[in-house]
């Protein structure tokens, strides 16, 4: 017994407890790097993936035109490459993506005005309005 009168079982029990408080506290520092982490990870994803859906129109865009100031009209081009790029890549490629691309590259082609706080998500929602005034709209109010 202590001078309180309390057994020493009360210290260990006060000890353990101690360590759980310690521990519980480890495992939140734990999970709020990972959060934050994971976060930024998505973030970072993201910007990759509205640049390079960018580049992936610009191409099609700069093939469509072989050099020529405009494309010809009616080209079989985007179901021929949605069909290969699918084969070899998996899905996300379908035509009607492969269009979006190209109309993203054709409303942003600059690639400095795109913003890193929208995700492709939103650009698809955006590249759905009518025409570029309306694109330039939307996309400078998010």
């Amino acid at each position: 017994m202590d001078v309180c009168g309390r057994s020493k079982d009360w210290r260990l029990n006060e000890s353990v407890m101690s360590e759980l408080k310690l521990y519980n506290e480890l495992i939140q520092q734990i999970g709020e790097l990972l959060k934050t982490g994971r976060e930024q990870a998505g973030r970072t994803i993201n910007t990759i993936l509205v640049q390079t859906y960018w580049q992936i129109g610009k191409h099609i865009v700069e093939f469509e035109q072989g050099g020529k100031a405009k494309a010809e009209y009616g080209s079989e081009l985007l179901d021929r490459l949605s069909k290969d790029l699918t084969l070899e890549f998996g899905k996300g490629f379908s035509r009607s993506n492969l269009v979006y691309m190209r109309k993203f590259y054709l409303a942003f082609s600059k690639s400095e005005t795109l913003s890193h706080q929208l995700s492709w998500s939103h650009y698809f929602e955006i590249l759905k309005a009518d025409n570029n005034l309306e694109i330039s709209f939307y996309a400078k109010q998010c």
